[in-house]
């Protein structure tokens, strides 16, 4: 038998949508990032994008669990002394609820180039609408 390795040009990539309304961040996150890899795909190869387009509503009605929303802190840092900023996961989720559940996915990709790429194709929207009606998104088995 010989090993097939998927070529970037031969890959078919579908769509996905996910409602994250009372879905758990982490759990989330986690099939979320398998399927931005292709993991789920019989022609999966750990360095070509293989995986699917997903598209997230309802990033505001996420649900987290325990006391993460006032024990968790996001970070950023502007590169200045004393440029340290902090909100706790809660002000983040009422100000900007979107990147909450990016950043969550992103830590579950590869750190290399090949997951600006895949994080590329991850669409996180606060509300139930979206744009990419078009591309006739099918429900991501969860």
């Amino acid at each position: 038998m010989k090993t097939v390795t998927a070529k970037p040009g031969e890959v078919q990539r579908d769509w996905y949508v996910v409602d994250a309304d009372g879905q758990t961040l982490g759990r989330l996150a986690t099939r979320v990032a398998d399927t931005l890899r292709g993991k789920g795909k019989p022609i999966y190869t750990p360095h070509v994008d293989t995986g699917d387009f997903v598209v997230v509503v309802n990033a505001e009605k996420i649900h987290v669990t325990g006391n993460k929303l006032d024990q968790k802190m996001v970070r950023r840092h502007s590169g200045y002394p004393g440029g340290l900023r902090e909100r706790t996961l809660r002000e983040q989720l009422e100000r900007r609820p979107t990147e909450v559940l990016r950043k969550a996915v992103k830590g579950m990709l590869p750190k290399n180039k090949l997951a600006a790429a895949q994080l590329r194709k991850l669409k996180v929207y606060a509300g139930p609408d979206h744009p990419h009606e078009a591309q006739q998104p099918r429900q991501l088995p969860l």
